[in-house]
């Protein structure tokens, strides 16, 4: 089958190859075609190496498509069955699992240095245990979530990543109070998910920030009520907020600079809230004084930080009533030729279709 691959972290482009097998079908597992797949920002992190992933690889882990076959002890799913790929499975006895926590299991990440597929040249990863940017991947039964026949593939794509973790960020994480005032720090397919989950909650101010002029105005059709440039942040704390600071301030950009701003944009004991999946060699800093005096919940939020199949049950619940705009998300790309030309040549031929949105 044909499948996109990347040889070396840091390589600018990625190669659509041919010669690929998905592996390790067999008890507990299932095959699935992929129908559509999506491009988080954290596949670019793997890609260049802020994520660590070994090589060589097939990205994507938002995926949708079809179950081909079911393995030994599987229950619950059947060959013809429409799914959505959950790149971080809960193993339902581990202590994060006991304690309700099962967006914290690892259990998903065991399968991650196992290889997904082979080449005559030797075997290949899929990112997160998955690998999306392939026409089949074989995964563990609890990776492949039954959806409903209404929803479209692509949207499935999206919410097995991108919306799940921004909506569940405003929705689960920081609780967005009705009323409040909220900065979104970083606006592609997460921070406009974000930007969904702000409005859903009833926040009655939302300033999306981004340097990149489109996303910006993709931001204000999503739901932001305004949209800066980062350097004119300063200026909307000043306008909107008297100089205090916003309520909830979400960093979705992954890196210690914008977490810094974000908090800096916070008000006192309001929240600060980091989306982004940032290296391990880039530290945040706050000094004790300002930890103790300015009282700044500071929230990680993990996949959205809840459960992840009720993420997308409720998901699918407010996309169904019109609450969130998802077809939208489909066409808000951003042009990435060494990513785009590689997705272009999978779809060419086949039944893939693919959703840009990072």
């Amino acid at each position: 089958m044909r499948a996109a691959v990347q040889h070396e972290t840091g390589q600018d482009k990625l190669e659509v190859l041919d010669d690929v097998e998905a592996v390790g079908f067999g008890p507990g597992k299932v095959r699935i075609r992929i129908r559509a797949t999506g491009l988080c920002h954290s596949d670019l992190s793997a890609m260049n190496g802020v994520l660590p992933q070994p090589v060589p690889f097939v990205p994507g882990h938002e995926g949708a498509g079809e179950v081909v076959d079911v393995g030994d002890g599987v229950t619950g799913l059947a060959a013809g069955d429409r799914v959505l790929m959950c790149w971080l499975p809960a193993c339902g006895s581990c202590p994060s699992c006991k304690r309700g926590q099962t967006h914290l299991c690892l259990a998903g990440f065991m399968n991650a240095g196992t290889p997904n597929f082979r080449r005559p040249g030797g075997d290949v990863f899929g990112f997160a245990g998955t690998g999306t940017f392939a026409e089949e991947v074989v995964v563990a039964a609890n990776c492949a979530v039954p959806i409903p026949d209404d929803v479209p593939y692509e949207i499935a794509a999206l919410i097995g990543c991108g919306v799940t973790t921004g909506l569940g960020a405003a929705l689960n994480t920081a609780q967005v109070a009705a009323g409040s005032s909220v900065a979104v720090i970083g606006c592609g397919g997460v921070g406009i998910s974000v930007i969904q989950g702000a409005r859903v909650c009833g926040a009655a101010r939302i300033v999306a920030v981004d340097p990149v002029p489109a996303r910006r105005e993709a931001a204000l059709r999503f739901g932001a009520t305004e949209a800066v440039a980062p350097e004119e942040l300063d200026g909307a704390k000043a306008e909107f907020t008297g100089g205090e600071g916003f309520d909830y301030v979400f960093e979705v950009v992954g890196r210690s600079a914008t977490a810094r701003t974000a908090y800096e944009t916070t008000r006192r004991g309001g929240t600060l809230c980091v989306v982004g999946a940032g290296a391990m060699d880039d530290p945040f800093r706050v000094n004790m004084f300002e930890l103790f005096f300015d009282e700044k919940r500071i929230l990680p939020s993990l996949y959205g930080g809840g459960d992840v199949l009720r993420s997308y049950e409720r998901a699918i619940a407010l996309w169904r009533a019109g609450r969130i705009d998802l077809e939208g998300l489909i066409t808000h790309r951003v042009r990435l030729p060494e990513i785009n030309d590689a997705l272009d040549q999978m779809r060419s031929g086949t039944a893939l279709r693919t959703c840009i949105e990072i």
